[in-house]
């Protein structure tokens, strides 16, 4: 049986502690303590599809302070950002490809018998079940939007 994510990223702790590399020690810690935060606070041990929830909510994060960075020019901050996210990104799936993201949603909305933006939530559900990790939501979002809007 595999390891969970929660374990890996336990053990990928104590490895950047042997071998100290305090940046990685530091974006893992931050990880580690978002996960035990949330088990604490909802009294629940977190599941793979948990983790993969919290570390989505990072990745985004990240992205939207790097875009401020950038924005402000502050390079030593947006570097940081930037280190940290391609980290936490590591622990995520492989992204599916804007083909497989569009068959994704084609299937969807005949599941659905979806032909008007009323159906959306069913159609971002489906797509949501089978795409999470491994798909920006926001970005599939605009696109259901899209095919909705034209059908």
């Amino acid at each position: 049986m595999s390891a969970s994510l929660k374990d890996r990223l336990q053990n990928d702790v104590k490895d950047a502690m042997r071998a100290r590399a305090k940046q990685t020690l530091g974006t893992l810690r931050l990880i580690m303590a978002e996960l035990k935060r949330r088990e604490v606070d909802e009294r629940i041990e977190l599941s793979d599809q948990d983790v993969l929830l919290i570390l989505e909510k990072m990745v985004k994060q990240r992205r939207d302070s790097l875009s401020q960075y950038l924005a402000a020019d502050r390079q030593d901050l947006a570097d940081q950002e930037q280190f940290e996210l391609d980290l936490i990104a590591q622990y995520l799936p492989e992204p599916l490809s804007d083909e497989a993201v569009l068959t994704l949603i084609e299937e969807a909305i005949e599941a659905a018998g979806a032909r008007e933006m009323s159906k959306m939530g069913q159609v971002m559900g489906w797509v949501k079940d089978r795409a999470q990790g491994r798909a920006d939501m926001a970005k599939v979002g605009q696109l259901v939007k899209a095919q909705l809007s034209q059908g």
